[in-house]
């Protein structure tokens, strides 16, 4: 993100002419770097961001709601306290500088005052400081008066601006000529060592629009000819970064550079929603398998301790059998293995101090408590396997989520299911219904679910003729074509078998099996899990994964 002074500077030219004159009506610190300023202007209300994170630091207008803290920071309840219904009057940069200046007018009943909020876009140092007269009011990160700082950031102090930065500044072109006489190498990083308020990113769009030969004059004419194209780069389908002006072909055009960044950093706060939501339903799954994991190692080992059963039974067996060849006192007979073809013979232990009868008594109470655990134990396994299975399917559904409706129902099922906590939120809203994958494929109706609710709710809603897919060997979407009394040609049913392929855990692999038959010969048992069918009358297709996202309309 090429937030540097040349980048800052059509950010808060466009900035002045949105808000100027605006009211504040809303302050809020949704977190500890990110301050969101609700303006009403003539156009309506507008969400001015501020996010000085050190990866991530900005200015912008957003769309995006994020989460309120219950309890407001201290910074943000002086911000509220001074600027509450105060009017902007003017937005500025610093020039050349990182350092974007907005002034408010502050009017009250019993006093008319004038401050200004610094906003120091600068990494991991970018701060926020609410001033009046040049006089700190208070600062998003102070310093404490012990601190030994370059700059004294804390209530009282006059305040001082960061130290400029020790390169040539743009308009100067005289000595832009005399840096260039010396210039050699890499040229982008050249201009962003040596040129104030360029990033690299910012030098390589100027080396691509002018080309490795350029002039310090064509430096000037980027950097202050005021030609601007605002847009959103992309790379494989995904938002890169939002530009000034970019010659790249793989970009989204916008009317406006605050429109352009609005988009690029809306979308990185929904994926970033998504990637958090993504890893809390991860964690509280995979925190469940462990322990199913361990609960059927444990169940396996107890049935591996049962394996000799029917050895004890045959111990006592023989004992009862040659009880008038055994005493009381002995440690040990042998005896005739009579399900031995070759009549071998095998060794038993006895009990001294216990008789013959007693002995085999012994290895018969011992043979049934091992059968009555292994029955037991065996019937635990099933159910642990069963429950492992069903939660591994919504792993692969979580993993196979495009967006964060995707991950609604998931979360839902894992409430119902106990996997996470449901906070009481006063009444209890109806979950929303998210629609189907939705595919046009020469003519056919294509359904894919999203996670097993989903699954369950598409058996529901086809008919006993369409047809229904399913993966062979892994979880995976349930698919169906809806056929509407149409035999399904073997493109269509190819097509579908690849979007089954793609939203399953065999996703990452080559030829994965694909079962598919009529939905009329797909039953849900009851009481079973989410997701889970039994099926007959099916045949098998070979396919390679695939989205086919080009057909996909998203539609119910």
């Amino acid at each position: 993100m090429p937030q540097d002074a040349f980048t800052i500077k059509y950010v808060t030219k466009e900035l002045n002419e949105a808000l100027t004159g605006g009211k504040i009506s809303k302050i809020t610190q949704t977190d500890r770097d990110s301050l969101t300023f609700i303006v009403y202007t003539q156009k309506g209300s507008v969400k001015l961001d501020i996010c000085l994170s050190a990866r991530a630091c900005r200015i912008s207008l957003t769309d995006s709601d994020k989460p309120v803290p219950q309890v407001a920071p201290g910074f943000c309840m002086l911000l509220r306290k001074h600027l509450a219904n105060a009017q902007i009057t003017a937005i500025s940069q610093l020039k050349y500088e990182r350092v974007v200046m907005i002034d408010f007018d502050c009017t009250s009943e019993f006093e008319h005052l004038k401050m200004r909020l610094y906003v120091e876009l600068m990494g991991k140092y970018s701060n926020a400081v609410l001033t009046q007269d040049n006089i700190i009011l208070g600062a998003l990160k102070s310093t404490a008066i012990g601190e030994n700082t370059k700059r004294v950031l804390f209530s009282g102090v006059k305040y001082t601006l960061p130290e400029p930065q020790d390169k040539i500044s743009p308009d100067d072109l005289p000595a832009l000529n005399a840096a260039f006489e010396y210039a050699a190498g890499d040229m982008a990083k050249f201009i962003s060592e040596k040129v104030k308020g360029i990033a690299y990113s910012t030098a390589l769009d100027i080396v691509e629009t002018y080309g490795e030969n350029l002039s310090a004059k064509d430096v000037n004419s980027y950097i202050c000819g005021g030609q601007c194209n605002p847009c959103v780069t992309y790379s494989e389908g995904e938002p890169t970064d939002f530009k000034v002006r970019c010659s790249s072909p793989d970009r989204r055009d916008y009317s406006t550079v605050l429109e352009a960044q609005k988009a690029y950093y809306d979308y990185l706060y929904k994926k970033q929603i998504f990637e958090e939501a993504k890893k809390k339903l991860l964690a509280a799954v995979n925190g469940a398998v462990k322990k199913l994991e361990k609960r059927l190692q444990t169940i396996n080992q107890k049935l591996l301790d049962c394996k000799d059963a029917d050895d004890i039974k045959l111990k006592g067996e023989l004992i009862t059998a040659n009880i008038y060849a055994i005493s009381r006192g002995m440690d040990c007979f042998e005896a005739v293995n009579y399900y031995d073809e070759k009549g071998g013979k095998i060794k038993i232990a006895l009990d001294k101090t216990l008789s013959p009868s007693q002995n085999a008594q012994k290895y018969y109470k011992r043979y049934a408590k091992l059968k009555r655990t292994q029955e037991t134990v065996s019937a635990q396994r099933g159910e642990t396997e069963d429950r492992l299975s069903y939660l591994n399917s919504i792993t692969a559904h979580i993993c196979a989520a495009d967006g964060i409706s995707d991950l609604e129902e998931i979360s839902e099922e894992l409430k119902q299911i106990g996997l996470i906590k449901e906070i009481a939120k006063g009444k209890k809203q109806k979950p929303k219904i998210t629609p189907f994958r939705t595919y046009d494929i020469a003519g056919f109706k294509v359904l894919a679910g999203r996670n097993n609710i989903q699954n369950d709710r598409l058996l529901k809603t086809v008919s006993g003729g369409d047809m229904w897919l399913h993966t062979q060997g892994y979880h995976s979407s349930h698919v169906a074509i809806l056929c509407e009394g149409r035999d399904v040609p073997e493109k269509v049913l190819l097509a579908a078998a690849e979007i089954c392929a793609y939203y399953s855990d065999g996703r990452n692999g080559t030829k994965i099996p694909v079962d598919y038959t009529r939905r009329k010969f797909v039953k849900k048992p009851p009481a079973s899990n989410a997701g889970f069918v039994i099926y007959t009358d099916y045949k098998t297709i070979l396919v390679e994964p695939a989205s086919h996202a080009k057909e996909n309309t998203e539609e119910l």
